[in-house]
Formats: structure tokens, sequence, C-alpha cells
């Protein structure tokens, strides 16, 4: 409990009320209360040992204090702040800013180097990189590790790792030291050196509180604790009645220790030399280590961090990583050789249709080659033509744009007047309603069928506009339907905006001042038939018209459908093969990022414990998938590239896109990070204590 004396000087650094800490209780799950009814003060410069057998509830008072759990209910009250009110960036912000973790198990990244290690919570802190390097140089050096900084902690003794997870407890300041039994892996040389390092850090102002089992190391404290099922059985400060002085006294040493030059060492053990540096810094001297989080350095340092952690980590997993990365190499380079190898084949295809020609042709009146009036289709021309055994269909066309009005929308439009058969001459469906018969443009039926931009502009909140009367000109037409989409063909106008009554009826009401068809479209029965077809066409004119020449004959128009379909084609078959490919890598970028993080979930929780925040966590774990799949792009587009080239000289036609190329390669890089997004979300969402429990 607090007494009254300690209430009556300033406000501890750390004071826990009435705290309570259970597990379960939800979903009908029992509920295992750890802490109890926790009253504790602790103040700035106390070396206070927490005493207790295993199952006590010591380690979970440990983490809460460190910040990396909550109490069920009570305070916890942090130089007088609630800190059950802070963020999880505020909480993150505290704990590289307070606090150093010494742990039984060192919890050292494995992958890093001892000076990496120690700088680590710098790093999060924003500390700049030479600063850093010169701290955790100099930390090292004064634990007699200097000459081990390069040294993995596989290649270190037992209290060596814990030396480096010492000098990493300082590395921000070390304002208080929570050290979770420090000694419990150590042999007893070890655990002696890393007492008389706990000893010498609280002599020079820093605050220790040390979770043990060992009432031996309990009593080296300032301060005993003792806890046991939860609940705080003694405490030596309320015992006796004193408060603790800021600084306190260091404790007088046990019989087993001696002074030398200073510093504490034990019998028969090298001494350990004192750390001058290790004082306890000031409130200003913190602010000046710890920039504001969106200080650019910070995010900065953090990158190169995170990069420099998922190329060692790539490295380390080779065979993994080269098979994650062979599936997005054949995605990206499929991609691009399937659409080179597309292009080339429509190209080829395009120039094989316009050499054979096509199957409709566009007939019109010209001047003749040797002089003379123009020439005039008449019907009976085309009705001589359309008997002849190669033509499927002979359709006359007049078309020029006209004013058009419904209601009070008005503006000119192209009017297609043709015969019934257009739709199947074009290839082109009907969306709503139908297409006049041949009966009613015989009967001069005032009809018309809108192109779909057309129904857009002149009914736009009309879902079905069968029935409306159109202005055409002066003459009125009845909607009957709406063509399906279909866009222009090259150098024409739009089909869309253009609308379609009968041939017959348009020169009777709107073109009577027409003469003769503007063109006439002539579909062949097959494409071999074109040339016959034209043959015989023109011998049936000039049989008609007096050897006179004044018609011409083109067949350049149904190789645009054409194109476009087999270009349809192409793409949907090109687009499913890069689907499926880059869907295969991202599958296998999602699969090595939870592997990753399975793997890796102690590292999380040191990560967390350095104070490192839920961001930046989650773009450790981005930023890997990100190396992962731009390194298997590139690796992609290289291999494309390379394959295209050699069936170019294999005679295969193939032309590269630098279109397809980058979006091959921006493609795969954007379905890694998405696939990537949700192992990176579980990673920073982990709770850091199971995280440092993990195995």
């Amino acid at each position: 409990m607090v007494t009254a004396l300690e209430s009556s000087l300033a406000v501890p650094l750390i004071q826990l009320r009435a705290l309570d800490k259970y597990y379960g209780g939800a979903h009908g799950a029992p509920r295992a209360q750890v802490l109890q009814d926790i009253h504790l003060s602790v103040y700035a410069g106390e070396f206070v040992a927490v005493v207790g057998p295993s199952g006590s509830g010591k380690s979970t008072l440990m983490h809460i204090l460190g910040c990396l759990d909550k109490p069920s209910a009570g305070q916890y009250l942090f130089e007088g702040q609630n800190v059950s009110l802070l963020n999880a960036d505020e909480l993150a912000r505290l704990r590289r800013e307070a606090f150093g973790f010494v742990f039984q198990g060192y919890h050292l990244l494995a992958e890093n180097t001892a000076l990496e290690n120690v700088q680590l919570p710098a790093i999060y802190a924003g500390m700049g990189e030479a600063a850093r390097h010169a701290r955790a140089t100099t930390l090292l050096t004064q634990l007699d590790l200097g000459k081990r900084l390069q040294h993995r902690p596989g290649q270190l003794s037992g209290g060596q790792q814990q030396r480096v997870s010492i000098a990493r407890a300082l590395m921000n300041g070390g304002r208080i030291i929570l050290a979770d039994e420090p000694t419990g892996a150590l042999d007893s040389r070890s655990s002696e050196q890393v007492m008389v390092l706990l000893r010498q850090l609280a002599q020079a102002g820093h605050t220790i509180i040390l979770i043990t089992h060992d009432a031996k190391v309990a009593q080296q404290a300032e301060r005993i604790v003792e806890i046991r099922d939860g609940r705080i059985l003694s405490d030596s400060a309320a015992a006796s009645d004193t408060c603790v002085q800021d600084p306190p006294k260091p404790a007088a040493c046990p019989e087993s220790w001696t002074s030398n030059d200073g510093a504490h060492a034990v019998k028969g053990v090298p001494p350990v030399p004192v750390m001058p540096v290790l004082q306890a810094p000031s409130q200003s001297q913190l602010q000046s280590h710890h920039p504001p989080d969106h200080n650019s350095n910070v995010f900065r340092a953090e990158l190169r961090e995170a990069l420099r952690m998922a190329w060692r980590g790539m490295r380390m997993n080779a065979v993994r990583t080269g098979l994650t990365l062979l599936g997005i190499i054949i995605g990206v380079a499929s991609v691009i050789v399937m659409l080179a190898v597309g292009e080339g084949s429509r190209q080829t295809v395009m120039g094989q249709m316009g050499a054979m020609g096509s199957t409709i042709m566009y007939m019109g009146s010209s001047f003749p080659p040797a002089g003379g009036p123009r020439g005039q289709l008449s019907e009976a021309d085309l009705e001589a033509l359309a008997a002849l055994p190669e033509l499927q269909h002979v359709m006359p066309v007049i078309g020029d744009p006209i004013i058009v009005r419904y209601a009070n929308a008005a503006r000119q439009n192209y009017v297609y007047a043709a015969a019934a058969v257009m739709p199947e001459v074009h290839h082109w469906k009907v969306k709503k309603g139908r297409y006049f018969t041949a009966s009613e443009d015989r009967g001069l039926a005032p009809v018309v069928v809108l192109g779909h931009k057309a129904w857009k502009f002149f009914f736009p909140d009309m879902d079905n506009p069968l029935g409306r009367q159109l202005l055409i000109g002066s003459a009125s037409f009845e909607v009957i339907g709406i063509m399906s989409e279909r866009g222009a063909d090259s150098g024409l106008q739009d089909y869309d905006d253009m609308v379609f009554i009968p041939y017959q009826a348009g020169r009777a009401r709107v073109y009577q001042a027409q003469t003769q068809p503007d063109y006439v479209v002539v579909q062949v029965r097959t494409s071999a038939l074109v040339l016959q077809a034209e043959q015989s066409i023109r011998t049936e004119l000039l049989a008609r018209h007096g050897g006179r020449e004044d018609f011409s004959i083109g067949n350049a128009a149904a190789r645009l459908l054409a194109e476009a379909q087999a270009r349809d084609s192409m793409t949907l078959m090109l687009g499913l093969i890069a689907a499926v490919s880059l869907l295969v890598g991202g599958i296998g970028v999602m699969n090595v990022m939870l592997m990753t993080v399975s793997e890796r979930t102690r590292e999380i929780g040191i990560r967390v414990a350095t104070g490192a925040r839920q961001r930046d966590i989650l773009r450790q774990f981005l930023v890997e998938a990100l190396l992962l799949t731009v390194s298997g792009g590139a690796a992609g587009v290289f291999c494309g590239i390379v394959i295209g080239i050699l069936l170019l000289l294999a005679g295969v036609p193939l032309i590269f896109s630098l279109t397809a190329i980058l979006g091959a390669f921006f493609c795969a890089v954007i379905t890694g990070i998405v696939f990537g997004y949700v192992p990176a979300k579980n990673a920073a969402r982990l709770d850091p204590v199971r995280a440092l429990e993990a195995r």
C-alpha cells in the first residue's frame, strides 16, 4: 500500500492502484485471475526486486509495467498519467523512451549482429544512423563486447547475449530497466557479472525493476516486493516505513562482493568496468533523442531497416524465396511473351485479311475516266445486281446530317436510310424493340431505329422510348427499336449517334431531292468469291451503262469488324492468362508472408518491446512483400524479353509493347502488395506478450 510518507513526496514514477489482471471469461470460457488488488509505487532511481515462485504473476506484472499488456481493472499511473488512456502509438512511444527490457531468453534477433540488435530501439526512436552506431558501439565496448560487434547471437555465449540485451535496453536512455529473470538462463559466473551491471546502473541513477524467483538474487536489490498467487505479500519499503530517496543510496555490498577501482566485482571473476556514460538521462536529453513520430528521418531509418531485414530474410530462406520468385517470374514473363505473340499474330492476320479482301464491298457512282457526266445507279441496276449468284445482299444507302427533334431536344443527326437487311449486313444486333421489315420499307412506313447514343441524347431519362414520335426534318417517325452499342468505323461518323429509317421512306419523306443512293453496300456470299463478284458487278454495270465505267467499287470495310472481333478474342485470352499467372504469383507471395509471420512471431514481439508501433510492423512486412514482388517482376521482365528475342530469332511473329511490359511489372507488384497486406496486418495486430513467448 502507498504510505502517507510516500504520498507527501514527489509523484511516484510508477504507481499501481487496485490493479487486477485476468484472462478468459469471454464466450463462456473460465476466467483465470493472475493479479489481484495490486498496490505498488516505484520512485525514480529505485532498485526493486519482485520475487515469487513460478506462476505467481510476476512476469505478467512486468508486462503490464512495460506497457506490453493492459490491466483488466485498476489504474496504472506513469509519472501521474493514466497509462490506460494512451493509444497504441503513445504506448509504443512510452516503451521506447522510458523502458528497457532485459529478458531471461535474451530475445535478440538471430539474423542481426550484436551491433544491429543494440541499435534497434534507436531506429524506432528516430536517432540518426551515425549517432546510434556510435552509441551502440560505446555501450558494447563498455560491456566488454567491443570485439564482438559483428557477431550474431548464435556466436555469443549466454552471458554475452545478456550483456547485448542490457546494452539494447540502455540504447534510448533506459530510464527504467525491466529485467525478467535476467540470470535464469546463465551460469553462476555470468549471473554475477549481470548483477554487477544492474547494480552499476542503479548507482548511475537508472530505475531497476528486477523480476526473479531466486531469493538470493532478490537480496541484492535495495527493495524487495514478494508476490504470490497474484497478490503482494510483502514490501520491504513499506515494512521499514521509510521512503525512497531520489536517487536512493546503494545498498551495502554482500560479503561476496568487493570493490575494485570504483567497480563492483565478484571474487574470482574479472571485474566489469564502470560505465560512466550510462548516467540517467534528463528529460531534455531524451526528447533530443526522440523526434516526433512524423519526422522524415524516422521514416527513412525504419524503411532502410525494413529493406535490410527483408533482403536478409530472402537470402537466408533462399530456396523458399526462389520458388516464390519463380511463380512471379513465370507470371510476368508469360504475360509479356503472350501479349507480344498475340500482337504479332493479330497484325499478321490483319495483313492477310487485307490481302484477301473482305465479303463486303462499297459501290457508288462516279465520273467516267474518259470524261462525261457522272453516272447514275438506278433501282433497275440494283435489282440486276441482286440477282447475281455471288452476292448475298445489295443495300442502297442514303445518309446526311439532318435536324432531328424530340420535345425540347434537337440537334443535327446523321440519318441513315437503308434496306431492312442492314443489321444482317453489318452484323449488328438490336438491343430493344425490333428493326423495320422489308414490307415496311416497301410500304414507306415512317418508323425509326435509334443508335445507342442517339437514344441517350433524345430520351436520357426514358428506359423504353418505343412508340414515341421523333421529328426528322419535317416528317414524323415512330421509334420501334434501339441498336446495341457498336462504335465508329475508322474515318466514319460514330454509328451509335445515327438514327436508321427505311430506304424508301427516307427517299419519300426526308431525302425527296435524292435521285440515287449515296453509296451501295454489297455483301458477297463468301470471301472466296470476292474477286469473282467484283468482276461480275463490273461486267453487269458496264453492259447496263453502255460500256461507260461511271461507277466505283471498293472492298475494304468488312475487315474492321473482323479486326475488332479478333482483337476482343485475343485480349480476352491474354487477359485470362495474365490474371491466372499473376494470381498464382500473388498466392505464392501470400503463402510466403504467412509463413514468415508465423516463423518470426517472436521477432515481432521483440520489435514491439523495443518501441515499434503497429504501423512499423505493418511497414516491415509490406516492404518485404514489395521487395519480393519487385525482384520477381524485374526478373520476369528480363526473362520475358529474352524469351521473346529467342522466338523472334526462330521466326515467330512477335511485337513487344512497352505498355504491356510496364503493365505486367506493375500488376505483379500490386498483386504482391495486395496479397501481402493481410499477413502484414496480422503481424501488426499480434499480441506482444504472446509473440514474445513464441518459439
